[in-house]
């Protein structure tokens, strides 16, 4: 494909994912992302997901438990940026593409999100993962439905926002099995 003199202009980094919620391990790789490029561009993805297991929070929620944690941080060098899925691989990066500003470099670790960007001719770098054995958004939201300490493991901001909202007794409540 031929290159988008818009990539090489910026030096923004995109990194897209679902920060369900968002956890230490995310902070780091953000920050580590913040500190390499001018901005960084951070995708929320399944931006239409909500009120299930799998993504309990929505997209405006995602969005202030990230604004939030890097305002902590005192990283401003950023934008955030909801996505939809779009169910067709072929037209997924054109998608993103549309939704947010012009950037140079993505990070990623999904080997389906990596290749498609490849094809379209971006730098795409390993994200690289930050104690995924203990930072995991699977295993936050377990220890919430279970009633396990859990906020240890995210910035003080999303704990706040969590409670804000009634995040933990929204995500016991899906999770029970009598609705069937």
């Amino acid at each position: 494909m031929k290159e988008n003199p818009l990539q090489k202009k910026y030096d923004r980094a995109l990194i897209i994912g679902r920060f369900q919620p968002m956890h230490l391990g995310h902070l780091y790789v953000i920050k580590r992302v913040a500190n390499a490029h001018d901005a960084i561009i951070i995708g929320i993805g399944s931006a239409q997901e909500s009120h299930t297991l799998k993504n309990p929070f929505t997209a405006g929620e995602r969005h202030l438990m990230i604004s939030r944690a890097l305002e902590a941080e005192g990283i401003t060098n950023y934008y955030l940026v909801p996505i939809m899925d779009v169910e067709r691989n072929a037209i997924w990066v054109s998608h993103v593409r549309s939704l947010v500003p012009p950037f140079r470099v993505v990070y990623s670790n999904n080997p389906l999100v990596m290749r498609l960007f490849k094809e379209e001719g971006y730098e795409v770098r390993p994200l690289g993962f930050y104690k995924r054995e203990v930072y995991s958004g699977r295993e936050i939201r377990r220890r919430m439905i279970s009633g396990e300490p859990w906020e240890h493991l995210v910035p003080k901001a999303v704990v706040e926002v969590i409670k804000e909202i009634n995040g933990v007794e929204r995500l016991r409540e899906i999770a029970r099995k009598d609705y069937w």
